[in-house]
């Protein structure tokens, strides 16, 4: 009997439902499910809609039931999460690009960025959970006196599913309050920011299964309970386990909103002096990412949506030609911090262009081409500071997810960086994802029958 799996993938723009099915020892995708994920802002606070997002997930398990599924996995962005009191969501989450943290990260007082990163060997960014929860317990302290537990996105959609209460670890590696080497929470440094360990559940694998689809679910949607299972929660780590590498060192880049350049290693690398630079996250099969996180697409989504706005309405294959036909024109630094908001980001690169030192822009497809040669000299460097970190030469990148469909872009990256650029499935998430729902299933019945 064919054995088929539901992948639910969360990116931070959009997500979608797969089936994930092995034949001739390849797994086949069939999406059957797509669907956009918009922030709403309130009272001048920008939040996920996790209700929509859950309806969602009732879109996909109820047009995955004609398939025969046997499990269900769902991984989505990192850092994001819910607080919830005697199982009730107090609030809806915060978006990671919401300004309430901005240069939180600066805040030494309880604790230094060189201790921090000794102790969960997390990359220093104000959009990490701690400093969430932290201006969560200063700014809003009646909410945060209530909560009695915290639940990282993927596990508060599991929760809501099936009634279990979990915390995979490579998302939760996400927080910053996570310890690399016991793959567990990291209770001294909780302690010490006096965060209440109430908030942090029990800490799992990924491939444990997290219970069944509840029954009033399953009722509502006319489908049959299966288990749900904990992939990496974590979307990049969900795609990297997709990474199409035969070697066993190799560099990759996840590229989406997100660009994710690093590596993998049997054990955390925490370097002296790597705070801001890379951070460490769990991987699948016991391992740890060694990755930089970087600004990726975000660029182009966003300056889509500004020339929309005033009338210019670009598709992103016309976006592409239009920076393929227009010569290099300068490079703009795209972890500036003014390019990490919504908003007119072309005006922003404007400014960052003449600040450094090139003419200004003035046409949008230069624009657009500024953004192509700026995240290729910036995974340039993000290259060079893995070679440095790990002592090792890279000779290929691997690139991964939904920016492999735009081929300039991997183009240029090949180009500036003086590497091979191996591209493999655009929806590396979703097959990793169906990958780890497998072999789970897979180890579940060799175990049951040994």
């Amino acid at each position: 009997m064919d054995t088929r799996v539901l992948a639910i993938d969360f990116g931070a723009s959009g997500g979608r439902g797969i089936i994930g099915e092995e034949k001739n020892g390849e797994i086949v995708l069939t999406e059957i499910h797509r669907f956009e994920n918009i922030p709403v802002s309130v009272n001048g606070t920008l939040h996920w809609d996790i209700l929509r997002l859950f309806y969602e997930v009732k879109q996909c398990l109820k047009k995955a039931s004609p398939y025969g599924i046997s499990s269900v996995g769902i991984d989505t962005w990192g850092v994001d999460f819910g607080l919830l009191r005697k199982g009730k969501l107090l609030s809806d989450p915060v978006h990671y690009r919401d300004t309430r943290t901005a240069h939180k990260s600066d805040d030494e007082s309880l604790i230094t960025k060189k201790e921090l990163y000794r102790a969960t060997g997390t990359q220093i960014m104000d959009i990490n959970s701690i400093y969430r929860l932290l201006c969560l317990k200063k700014d809003d302290p009646e909410l945060f006196a209530m909560a009695d537990t915290m639940l990282m996105i993927p596990d508060l959609l599991c929760y809501m599913l099936t009634g279990d209460i979990h915390a995979e670890c490579s998302i939760a590696s996400t927080t910053g309050l996570f310890d690399p080497y016991r793959r567990d929470w990291a209770w001294d440094v909780i302690d010490r920011l006096g965060l209440p360990r109430r908030l942090f559940p029990p800490v799992t694998e990924p491939g444990t299964v997290c219970g069944m689809i509840r029954d009033d679910i399953c009722k509502e949607l006319n489908i049959a309970s299966v288990p749900v299972t904990a992939v990496c929660g974590h979307d990049t780590q969900s795609a990297m386990a997709a990474v199409p590498a035969e070697e066993e060192e190799f560099a990759f880049l996840s590229s989406g909103t997100w660009s994710l350049l690093g590596t993998q290693s049997p054990k955390p690398l925490i370097c002296e002096g790597a705070e801001n630079i890379i951070t460490n996250e769990a991987a699948y099969g016991g391992k740890t990412a060694f990755l930089k996180n970087l600004t990726g697409l975000w660029l182009l989504q966003e300056s889509r949506r500004y020339f929309a706005a005033h009338g210019r309405e670009y598709s992103f294959a016309q976006m592409e030609e239009m920076a393929r036909a227009t010569p290099f024109c300068g490079v703009v630094d795209t972890e500036d911090g003014g390019l990490s908001l919504p908003g007119d980001i072309p005006g922003r690169i404007k400014k960052l262009c003449v600040q450094g030192g090139f003419s200004e822009p003035s046409t949008d497809a230069q624009i657009i081409r500024i953004i192509y040669d700026s995240l290729a000299h910036k995974y340039k460097t993000a290259l060079q500071e893995l070679s440095a970190y790990t002592g090792k030469k890279y000779s290929r990148l691997y690139i991964i997810g939904g920016g492999v469909r735009d081929k300039f872009l991997s183009e240029r990256t090949a180009q500036v960086c003086g590497i091979d650029v191996i591209t493999g499935s655009p929806e590396a998430t979703a097959l990793g994802n169906a990958k780890i729902q497998l072999e789970a299933l897979k180890t579940n019945r060799e175990e049951t029958y040994a």
